[in-house]
């Protein structure tokens, strides 16, 4: 029988089937955090179970932590003690931490890829529902309840339903300016935010293939506000030479073993789908969001869609936008640059090319957070934290920061943000926040100028 990529790597870890019932899943990496993980240590605890596999098992601090100032004790008494019970746990477990300082710690989703944790035909989990990124490696990689994260301590297995098979594909050439960043968002404004509900969803056509590493992970991150239980991206060259001598990577013949077998996993030609949606590459632009939720999304060249139902006309409301409206020229005070959807080296590159020569508007505040501490070493050592200074942009320390409101890195009420992070939801990146997602690419030339403008008609 022909197979899809996500039968191949499911199929392979189902440990049993509960009659008319869900399937027991072996998973190969658990990653946790801060915020979702103290519940489940605490009900072990309790329970007197231990945990089954603390050597599959990879902890970091990254939602609460601040990104100024990290040699200080942190400021906020709640996220301390988070992060404080997180080193207890995992010193009380055994299992690898790489806390606030550590020379591995940031995000969780930007950290496991850059370490070679992450690898083809894993089964992966976390207490975060962008777990999804890890799924560009043709990992099968999801977001877990805290009582899913109990089960996987005590077990190194989840309970669940299988979900049906989507697969989007997107061919052709890109347009100048359209990034992966774009291309996600332009699949959920297109198909909606409950298209991928009930399924897992497979990326596939020569735009996916022809991105790198970094794109596809910004892609499968994004699955999750389609409503699709993950995405994934069968692994090519492109990935093996991504892993290639990654801290926890085979090495020599074993690395070859190991490829030899993920190159096994691509979808077979014939293997049928629940659902399938084919796109023009080249109707892609650059795109932003207007209302509050991800596929609340118009092209560079569009007017915000007049529709008549309520939620649309309150998210309307909320952002302060009319219908017919233009966004290009829209006034902006806040840029954040960073999150586990975009800040990556590929995301800040991108950035410091367009910005160098120029400087920032004296009406924003320009926030660059790096995924990982590698990554803010890259940032420096590439030359590209002097083009950031030298525009007035502040380059802060890895973490979650203005993704969402549990830092300090908080958007002012009523300001507009033009954000790489990958929700737009009421107060999400600050009670009473207005944010437009965006590309990086984007991101940087509203900094710049202070609004929103077409980068497609620039040279």
């Amino acid at each position: 029988m022909k197979k899809t990529l996500f039968d191949k790597v499911w199929d392979a870890h189902v440990v049993d089937v509960i009659k008319n019932g869900p399937q027991i899943l072996y998973i190969d990496k658990h990653l946790i955090h801060e915020v979702t993980s103290p519940q489940a240590f605490n009900e072990l605890e309790q329970r007197n179970i231990p945990i089954a596999r603390p050597d599959k098992i990879v902890a970091t601090a990254d939602h609460n932590t601040p990104t100024q100032n990290q040699h200080l004790p942190i400021k906020d008494i709640q996220s301390r003690k988070q992060l404080e019970q997180l080193t207890k746990n995992c010193k009380n477990n055994n299992i690898t931490l790489y806390e606030l300082g550590h020379k591995y710690n940031g995000i969780i989703h930007v950290i496991a890829p850059e370490l070679g944790i992450t690898q083809p035909g894993m089964t992966m989990v976390c207490g975060d529902s962008h777990t999804s990124t890890h799924g560009a490696f043709g990992a099968i990689a999801f977001g877990i309840g805290t009582s899913q994260v109990a089960q996987v301590f005590a077990s190194q297995c989840v309970l669940i339903q299988k979900p049906k098979k989507l697969r989007v594909n997107v061919n052709g050439k890109l347009k100048k300016g359209v990034l992966p960043k774009d291309v996600i968002l332009y699949i959920i404004a297109k198909l909606g935010t409950n298209s991928g509900t009930g399924y897992f969803c497979e990326y596939a056509g020569n735009v996916f293939e022809e991105m790198t590493m970094e794109g596809r992970m910004t892609v499968c991150n994004m699955s999750i506000e389609m409503g699709a239980r993950g995405g994934m991206i069968a692994p090519d060259q492109t990935t093996f030479d991504y892993i290639k001598g990654k801290k926890f990577a085979s090495k020599g013949i074993s690395f070859e073993q190991k490829v030899t077998y993920w190159k096994t996993l691509k979808t077979d030609q014939d293997a049928i789908f629940d659902q399938e949606y084919s796109l023009d590459a080249a109707e892609i632009e650059p795109m932003l969001t207007y209302g509050t939720n991800p596929g609340m999304g118009i092209k560079i060249s569009e007017k915000i869609p007049n529709q008549k139902d309520t939620s649309f006309k309150k998210a309307l409301e909320y952002m302060q936008f009319k219908p017919g409206e233009s966004l290009i020229n829209k006034t902006i005070n806040y840029v954040f640059l960073g999150s586990c959807t975009n800040s990556r080296i590929e995301d800040f590159r991108v950035a410091a090319n367009y910005i160098k020569g120029k400087q920032k508007a004296k009406n924003v505040n320009a926030w660059l957070v790096p995924g990982s501490q590698q990554v803010a070493k890259q940032i420096q050592t590439e030359g590209l934290q002097q083009i950031f200074e030298a525009a007035g942009f502040q380059l802060r320390q890895p973490g979650c920061s203005a993704c969402l409101a549990m830092n300090d890195d908080k958007i002012p009420e009523g300001e507009y943000c033009v954000s790489t992070s990958n929700r737009n939801f009421e107060g999400r990146q600050g009670q009473g926040a207005r944010t437009i997602l965006a590309s990086p690419l984007m991101a940087a030339a509203a900094a710049i100028a202070g609004k929103i403008v077409d980068i497609t008609q620039q040279n």
